[in-house]
């Protein structure tokens, strides 16, 4: 049948492209070859800037393995004399730091989930259905994303008051159900570059439109979807507004206000070096995830914008 040579075509689609052969490597985009001492400038500039943003990261960690004897000496040592692993355990337990984890966790992935979901469907509608007014409409989702976010602040509050959830995780979670204007705009342009030969093929061969959007739209905007999930991840895991406003019970909060608290509970004689240790361990799942998910999300973000 057409619809099973369509995701045969799909599944070529959706494959990497072919590695480039050694001689293909330090050249310009116009093919000509970089001499030797451009290439090795290039590649000192970029050695630098990694070493540059790697700082924190690097002065966090060593931070976390210090004595607190060790950490209030002048001038600060660049590698611990002793490394104390004790920090990270400590840190785990000064503070319901596991609770924190869990909670956050549930939210993230929850968000991650609907966010996917709920982007990707209106995104199909705007890039791969055609219908009156279609145009106009993607403009006005577009002009929401010049919305501050103090301007709904205040009658976002007041809906899910009054509707009681209040101090619940359906603030945080149930807004993941409706497609954001940002990530509508970077599905839909990649989904723009799905030749609609194969959806109108599909069509006539009687497949329906979840059948097109998920067995040939899909695959091919898979690195679009993945960036959406690092984004919506990094920016749930960090948030800091949300849960101050809506959670009150400690047992409902997340990390970002966790961290607070310890900060705010020892605020006469802070553990800096449990303090680091906690901010390396909120930090390391996302670390993680982007190693894990870096090359959809350098594909998704360098190729979305292209038609």
């Amino acid at each position: 049948m057409a619809i099973n040579t369509l995701e045969t075509g799909t599944q070529n689609l959706g494959q990497s492209p072919k590695l480039k052969s050694r001689s293909d490597y330090g050249r310009n985009a116009d093919g000509s070859r970089q001499s030797p001492v451009g290439a090795w400038i290039s590649r000192l500039v970029m050695l630098l800037v990694l070493i540059l943003f790697s700082l924190p990261l690097y002065w966090m960690l060593i931070s976390a393995l210090k004595t607190p004897e060790e950490l209030a000496q002048f001038p600060p040592t660049l590698f611990p004399t002793e490394f104390r692993w004790q920090n990270f355990s400590d840190a785990v337990t000064v503070m319901p730091f596991w609770t924190f984890f869990r909670n956050t966790a549930i939210i993230t992935i929850s968000v991650v989930v609907f966010s996917v979901i709920s982007n990707f469907i209106v995104a199909y509608g705007f890039a791969c259905i055609e219908w009156p007014g279609r145009n106009k409409v993607f403009f006005i989702v577009l002009a929401t994303l010049f919305l501050p976010f103090p301007v709904t602040l205040i009658p976002m509050f007041d809906m899910w008051a009054g509707l009681g959830f209040v101090n619940t995780w359906v603030p945080l979670i149930a807004p993941a159900l409706f497609a954001g204007g940002f990530f509508t705009f970077l599905l839909r342009q990649f989904m723009l570059q799905t030749p609609k030969d194969m959806m109108d093929a599909a069509r006539v061969d009687g497949a329906s439109e979840w059948s097109i959007a998920w067995r040939i739209v899909f695959p091919t905007a898979r690195p679009a979807v993945t960036v959406i999930a690092i984004f919506a991840a990094v920016g749930t895991w960090n948030d800091f507004m949300g849960p101050l406003i809506y959670l009150q019970d400690t047992s409902k909060q997340t990390l970002s206000i966790g961290m607070q608290v310890f900060r705010s509970v020892n605020a006469q004689d802070i553990q800096f070096n449990l303090l680091m240790a906690a901010s390396f361990l909120v930090l390391l799942p996302l670390v993680i995830l982007f190693f894990m998910f870096q090359r959809y999300f350098i594909s998704g973000i360098t190729l979305g914008g292209f038609k």
